[in-house]
């Protein structure tokens, strides 16, 4: 790195599991060119640091450490990973008020050594987390990211590559609203090489049918309660989505990625924290991308946004 170039740092709250696996993604794709590693176990958070040095002369000269809330002060990305993690047979809302306690300290302390902070928020149930960022932090709302379905629109694509037998990075196709059970898969969207699902699936030679597509939404919605149920967490695919975030965010990339943000008015929702296909570049979110959807789908987008909303009422928001 010469001298002129800015030293891009990333401070992870919460070195557990997630946090974790998402320093070692962006540790071995070289995101960052330094990591800090905060969490109120300071023994764990030492000991990854430590473990993922290790790693360097296998990877890419940069930083790696762990230490306090004072390590934010000149960080670019704080990502928030801390918080109670979601147990078999629960779903990511009745975190809600386990971890809005643990967020709203960790904003508070985040912002008495870093007053302009891009937030990205990780801890579950991200939408309502990210809305909380967002009030208590007093920051603009491009400026406070959510996760949100960017791994359920992963899921999503391989589940479609793999009935189809293409390569994932051939389809696109996007989860929105709710990073959980309400969440809506937006089929009248989903292109194969630019062509529409509709009009490719006559010229494949598999079945799209009905109970395909439903099979395809359950198995997307119900992903994580069976990972969770085989081995107890999730964790390895939503590391690469923070690191697939934050690359975005470092190289002001511009990309399109179905992130928690606030919604302004698209498809007649406002005020809540839900995932829409946005641009993600330097400065967090700049243009939401609300193209034209199914009539269902933008009914089921609505609907989705309303379960947010009840959630936040109940906060007091």
């Amino acid at each position: 790195m010469n001298a002129e170039e800015h030293s891009y740092k990333v401070a992870i709250i919460g070195a557990g599991m997630v946090g974790a696996a998402s320093a070692y993604a962006l540790t071995i794709r070289h995101t960052a060119h330094d990591i800090v590693l905060i969490d109120k176990n300071e023994q764990r958070a030492q000991g990854e640091a430590m473990d993922l040095n290790h790693c360097l002369a296998l990877a890419q000269p940069m930083d790696i450490s762990s230490g306090g809330y004072e390590t934010c002060r000149d960080a670019d990305v704080v990502v928030i990973t801390a918080g109670a993690a979601q147990k078999p047979g629960e779903t990511r809302l009745d975190l809600t008020r386990k971890n809005v306690g643990v967020v709203k300290s960790i904003v508070a302390d985040v912002m008495a050594h870093n007053s302009n902070p891009l937030f990205l928020v990780v801890s579950n149930p991200v939408d309502v987390l990210s809305y909380v960022v967002f009030r208590e932090s007093g920051l603009p709302a491009h400026r406070v990211i959510g996760s949100g379905t960017l791994l359920d629109s992963s899921r999503f694509r391989f589940l479609l590559s793999d009935h189809c037998g293409l390569d994932p990075r051939s389809i696109h196709a996007y989860v929105a609203g709710e990073h959980g059970d309400s969440e809506v898969l937006l089929w009248s969207q989903v292109h194969v090489a630019g062509v529409r699902l509709n009009e490719y699936c006559p010229v494949c030679t598999r079945e799209c049918t009905p109970d395909f597509r439903n099979s395809i939404q359950d198995q997307v919605r119900r992903a994580a309660y069976e990972i969770i149920a085989l081995k107890g967490a999730t964790y390895w695919a939503i590391g690469l989505v923070v690191q697939r975030i934050v690359a975005a965010l470092e190289s002001d990339q511009k990309s399109v990625l179905t992130v928690s943000t606030l919604a302004d008015g698209q498809y007649g929702i406002r005020d809540v924290y839900l995932s829409l296909p946005s641009v993600i570049g330097r400065d967090g979110v700049g243009q939401v991308i609300a193209g034209p959807l199914a009539d269902d789908e933008t009914s089921a987008l609505q609907k989705s946004a309303e379960v947010l909303n009840e959630n936040l009422r109940s906060l007091g928001y």
